[in-house]
């Protein structure tokens, strides 16, 4: 089930038992979602997740670009 179309879920309200059935989700992950994307809508949710993605993206290559200078920190030391 997706995260965007279970926003839509969540924001109409109900009682949480019979969103969670009806999603075929725990009541656990149904209250986390609310708790998360209750206020949102399915566009919000759906750009939110773009950003996360870029940003772990640039994690990653910030990650690697310091692994290379370290790299080249140490072979400039003449340590290799």
């Amino acid at each position: 089930m997706s995260q965007e179309v279970s926003a839509g879920d969540l924001a109409e309200g109900g009682e949480v038992a019979d969103v969670a059935r009806r999603l075929e989700i725990s009541e656990a992950s149904c209250h986390r979602w609310r708790a998360q994307f209750g206020g949102m809508k399915a566009d919000d949710v759906k750009r939110l997740k773009e950003l996360e993605a870029e940003n772990a993206r640039r994690k990653q290559i910030v990650a690697d670009k310091e692994l290379e200078i370290d790299a080249l920190r140490e072979i400039a030391k003449g340590n290799w």
